[in-house]
């Protein structure tokens, strides 16, 4: 069924194609003044080609956008929330300001995209693939990064708020200074990352290899942590 724009450029409770969207997207730009930004409210995207469009400033609340096509879109300052969206495709987006809150997000692709100053609150990313992203400023929070492709992020100086990165690959990443509040490591991929001054004393660090066992040099850790790395490494303390 074909979308109307309207002054307000809110829609909800439709399932909408690309054709919609466009619509939408050329209302929006005939309105007279500054025009307001789109906002979606329980609208069903799935399986769409939403590619390169230009949705700058939208909002999306309750959507599902599962298997949806971003790719190349201008989405910053978007809004997210609570949105339905396994193996959604954001790469070589714009979502520099973008926040994404209590969102299902895994297997997602975001390769090559711009994410400077975006947020991630609540959400599930396992298995997210954030390979080769502009990410100064990125931050999460109380997010599931199991499985997640983050190689050669920087997390310096941060705090990292129940981030769970078990078998995530960090290879490379930057956790310099930062500090762990809560979240785990287990079973991460470490090879090249740096830990240098990070405080690491609430995280989970069960199954560290002895080959990763030097990248925590310099790094603060409990003495019940100390016991368990021991432990990994197959020694005895007596």
């Amino acid at each position: 069924m074909p979308v109307a724009g309207t002054q307000s450029g809110a829609v909800s409770d439709a399932t909408l194609t690309r054709a919609d969207v466009g619509r939408l997207l050329a209302a929006r730009h005939a309105d007279a003044g500054q025009p307001a930004p789109l906002h979606f409210t329980d609208c069903d995207f799935e399986g769409t080609d939403l590619s390169r469009l230009d949705l700058r400033g939208a909002q999306f609340h309750r959507c599902t956008i599962a298997e949806t096509s971003f790719f190349g879109a201008a989405l910053s300052h978007t809004r997210w929330v609570r949105c339905r969206g396994r193996e959604a495709d954001f790469g070589s987006t714009d979502l520099v300001d973008a926040t994404f809150e209590s969102s299902d997000l895994n297997n997602t692709s975001w390769r090559r995209a711009r994410l400077a100053s975006a947020s991630f609150r609540g959400c599930k990313l396992t298995g997210a693939n954030f390979e080769a992203c502009t990410a100064l400023g990125l931050s999460f929070a109380d997010t599931l990064l199991v499985g997640a492709h983050l190689r050669g992020l920087s997390f310096r100086k941060a705090t990292l708020q129940q981030l769970d990165f078990s078998d995530a690959d960090l290879a490379g990443v930057d956790f310099r200074e930062a500090v762990f509040d809560g979240g785990s490591l287990k079973d991460a991929h470490l090879k090249g990352a740096r830990f240098d001054g990070a405080d690491l004393r609430e995280a989970d660090l069960s199954g560290v290899r002895l080959i990763d066992a030097a990248l925590f040099k310099g790094a603060t850790i409990s003495h019940q942590q100390a016991a368990v790395l021991v432990t990994e490494l197959g020694l005895r303390v007596m």
